[in-house]
């Protein structure tokens, strides 16, 4: 069941980066237009219908990953969304991926690889009692919120790119818990279990206000103060979360000391892409 979870994570991540790829060369393409004008022009682009597509398909391999392996395991590798990203977009785009990038892309991967089989995540459990999820809710949420008063506008833009970029990886990873236990009741109850399941109607709504963060993110400062927070804490919250909510299990002792050169190797690969990008051509 972990090989299979990590295999549906893997794959969910690679298809999140097409969905972001295709999505982006569908954008270039339009130089006017917004709103739904925007969105009508984009839909008469095959480019665009591959990238939708490919969203669809990511959450489709999440709740799957979700469903079969531990909480621990299945979001940190959505960090390999990063760098499948930019090896498809490259070409896609007709850029060129500079040799810094590759190696901050073998620091990800490596760190990775390193966190996670150090750390060992094990847990199958889908569902978590109302006394768990209180707390987490409550804090999760909290966070989010602070984070909106935080980004206001007005405050120093790297400021309010990490601050907004911290609380839509938070929204992430709320949503993934609310995901797992919504999946789970799908796969035990069918579908009028999902539907009658508050989780389902949570997960909605935290992804959407994580979507809305990460743009207001975007929009705030440059990628190098939003995307670190973004890929690093999403990770770290989830993991959070699936310990304390569905009783996962990670190594620590010893093991803490591999695990905290994995994230440092995660989290240099990650910025040295955030400043990479830019200077593609």
């Amino acid at each position: 069941m972990i090989m299979l979870a990590a295999l549906f994570a893997v794959m969910g991540a690679a298809s999140n980066a097409v969905g972001t790829a295709f999505q982006r060369k569908a954008a270039s393409t339009v130089t006017r237009g917004g709103g739904l004008r925007l969105l009508l022009e984009l839909a008469h682009r095959p480019a665009w219908v591959i990238g939708i597509g490919g969203v669809v398909g990511a959450a489709l391999f999440q709740a799957l990953a979700l469903v079969n392996g531990p909480m621990a395991l299945v979001q940190p590798l959505f960090v390999l969304e990063l760098p499948f990203a930019l090896l498809i977009a490259a070409p896609l785009l007709h850029r060129r991926l500079p040799g810094a990038g590759w190696w901050a892309i073998a620091g990800v991967v490596t760190g990775l690889a390193l966190v996670l089989g150090s750390a060992a995540p094990s847990g199958v459990q889908n569902q978590a009692p109302m006394m768990r999820w209180i707390p987490a809710l409550a804090l999760c949420l909290g966070t989010m919120a602070t984070a909106v008063v935080l980004g206001r506008p007005g405050r120093p833009p790297l400021f309010r790119a990490a601050a907004l970029a911290t609380g839509s990886a938070v929204g992430n990873a709320l949503t993934a818990a609310l995901l797992k236990s919504a999946s789970g009741t799908f796969s035990e109850d069918g579908l009028v279990g999902f539907l009658a399941s508050w989780q389902t109607y949570g997960f909605a709504l935290t992804g959407v206000s994580a979507v809305l963060l990460l743009e207001n993110a975007l929009q705030a400062g440059w990628l190098a103060a939003s995307q670190p927070a973004l890929t690093i804490g999403d990770a770290t919250v989830s993991l959070l979360l699936g310990v304390t909510l569905f009783g996962e299990e990670i190594r620590t002792g010893w093991w803490l000391l591999p695990e905290a050169i994995g994230v440092g190797l995660i989290a240099w690969g990650v910025l040295r892409l955030s400043r990479v990008v830019p200077s593609m051509r």
